[in-house]
């Protein structure tokens, strides 16, 4: 699978956690902790590249069971992390409030990817079938490990057992299929492999 430049997560995010919020919007950061006294924050990225985040101006959040949204008008990396500034929070004060505020888009702002890439919240959830059509489970979330991505594979009601399988993303070899249609991505994978 080619990895998408925008917005792929960091290896040790929960993709049901931290990306997918329901059909419509999509996790890309959260905001850490004001910065400075001009009403900065500091920002926690999902994105990989970290700072693509910054490609984005429209974000939505909730706050007291409300949806809000908020206009990113200045954005940069500072020492080791990330500082951004939203439009109408210009003192250390308004933007305590936005601390802890999770960061989303619409999933309709995310880039368009070839036919054959996937963006990881869009495989959460496909059950997993092998050559012979035995279930594996479903995929829970997928990390990276420099060589490929792989996806945590757990059992489900339907599944040959209980057992949790690591199964590389490797298309063509290890990933023969995926058919979003049918909710399923079929691997070159026995049961008896468990990592």
């Amino acid at each position: 699978m080619k990895q998408p430049r925008l917005p792929a997560l960091r290896p040790d995010q929960q993709v049901q956690e931290a990306i997918s919020l329901n059909k419509s919007r999509i996790r890309l950061g959260r905001v850490a902790s004001p910065y400075g006294v001009k009403g900065w924050v500091k920002l926690v990225s999902f994105t990989q590249p970290r700072d693509n985040i910054f490609s984005y101006q429209r974000f939505f959040a909730m706050r007291d069971g409300a949806e809000i949204e908020l206009e990113l008008d200045a954005g940069k990396p500072q020492g080791k992390g990330l500082v951004a500034h939203f439009v109408g929070f210009d003192t250390p004060e308004a933007v305590r409030e936005l601390t802890g505020l999770e960061l989303s888009v619409s999933s309709d702002a995310l880039p368009e990817l070839g036919k054959d890439d996937y963006y990881w919240h869009q495989l959460v959830g496909l059950q997993v079938l092998n050559r012979a059509g035995i279930n594996l489970g479903r995929v829970e979330s997928l990390f990276e490990t420099g060589a490929n991505d792989v996806m945590v594979v757990v059992p489900d009601t339907d599944s040959v057992d209980d057992n949790q399988r690591l199964i590389p993303w490797l298309p063509d070899r290890v990933v023969i299929e995926v058919d979003m249609a049918a909710d399923r991505i079929v691997v070159d994978w026995e049961p008896d492999y468990l990592i």
